[in-house]
């Protein structure tokens, strides 16, 4: 079992860090909260293996609250540390959150600064492993909108129906996502290789560049996406993050939404998820006795699976008039997949409704449906 203790453990990193954590069962957090005394970090350092020096303060009522919640906090952290050093105890390494406005000449860079170089100053004099994060906007769940964080504030507003305000769309925003975050944090608690710049501070990759104005389309994309069922391509990189920052955000009355339903004589039909560039899903149903299709197409494909019921699915070849039948069953699932050039259709050969899953390669285009009806 090790220790760690979490400075700012009630902040946003410092929450999305103890979730983490809480999944090890070979660690044990020690909390360091706004409602911490300092004094109190002598002994809540016992037996610790890593601090993650995660608390701060960027938007004080008072400029003097800068020196004392960053330059302030650091020092009284490195004096404990020392103190052990000095009494020939193990010193736990140090990852801190420090942020890009460090280089910036303002109370709140200055305060960023003399954290960092106590550190570094305490890294040279006693040898303790310290790693300076200097972070640009970090984004993810539960971070505090109309703070700090434009993201933040855009997905809260957003998800609400509220306006949001860009005042500049070609602003350039450079941000890293909360899990990538502590990704690398975790992989240092456990020894991974530091890695470090010209100017010694740790490196953090990916970070995704961007505008304001770029952000604020794609988070209003992702709420338009429920009238429309297309989705983004929410699957890998920036994207992927951002789209689940916005739907952290989303109020528990509006986890669900609702879809369309097509119904007539022969069951119902309900598009559920549209792509831009991977197709579509949906599904349907038919009633007992009941034959759906009856059509061909020349490039769209779909894939069938039934999920109730049974099915009887046939196939016409439009040159060669070849046929071609086949019997699935939602007890020994079965994807049947429609081919260009070939007519076909499905029956439910079952007593009950039949309930289908479905995905087209495409978009359906009323305009141009590349859909022909034609009886098998």
């Amino acid at each position: 079992m090790r220790k760690v203790l979490i400075t700012g453990a009630q902040g946003f990193i410092g929450k999305n860090l103890a979730l983490h954590l809480s999944e090890r069962r070979d660690i044990e957090v020690v909390p360091f909260t706004r409602d911490t005394p300092v004094d109190a970090l002598p002994a809540l350092l016992e037996g610790v293996d890593t601090v993650f020096h995660l608390a701060g303060v960027n938007r004080p009522q008072d400029p003097q609250e800068f020196t004392t919640g960053n330059a302030d906090l650091t020092r009284a952290l490195c004096a404990a540390l020392q103190a052990r050093a000095t009494r020939g105890l193990p010193a736990p390494s140090v990852l801190y959150t420090s942020s890009t406005q460090a280089a910036n000449d303002n109370p709140y860079g200055r305060s960023k600064q003399a954290a960092e170089q106590a550190l570094f100053d305490l890294q040279r004099s006693h040898g303790v492993p310290v790693h300076v994060f200097r972070l640009p906007n970090v984004f993810g769940k539960w971070c505090r909108p109309n703070y700090n964080s434009a993201v933040a504030t855009f997905c809260h507003n957003t998800t609400r129906g509220l306006p949001i305000q860009v005042n500049d769309p070609a602003a350039p925003l450079t941000l890293v996502y909360v899990d990538d975050v502590i990704a690398r944090f975790l992989q240092l608690m456990d020894g991974a290789v530091a890695s470090v710049d010209a100017l010694g501070f740790a490196t953090l990759t990916p970070q995704y560049t961007t505008t304001v104005g770029n952000v604020a389309r794609q988070i209003q994309g992702f709420r338009a996406s429920r009238d429309t069922q297309v989705i983004d391509r929410v699957g890998t990189g920036f994207t992927r993050a951002l789209y689940s920052t916005y739907v952290s955000y989303l109020p528990p009355e509006d986890f669900a939404y609702a879809l369309t339903r097509h119904g007539d004589a022969r069951g119902v039909f309900v598009e559920m998820l549209k792509t831009p560039d991977c197709g579509q899903f949906s599904f349907f149903t038919a009633h007992a006795g009941i034959t759906r299709g009856g059509h061909y197409h020349h490039t769209k494909t779909e894939k069938f699976l039934v999920i109730q019921g049974q099915a009887c699915f046939r196939f016409r070849h439009m040159l060669t008039g070849e046929t071609h039948e086949l019997h699935t069953h939602a007890d020994r699932p079965q994807v049947v997949e429609t081919v260009p050039g070939w007519t076909h259709d499905i029956t439910n050969t079952g007593t009950q409704e039949m309930v289908v899953m479905l995905w087209a390669n495409e978009i359906f285009d009323r305009e141009r449906p590349d859909t022909y009806a034609c009886p098998v």
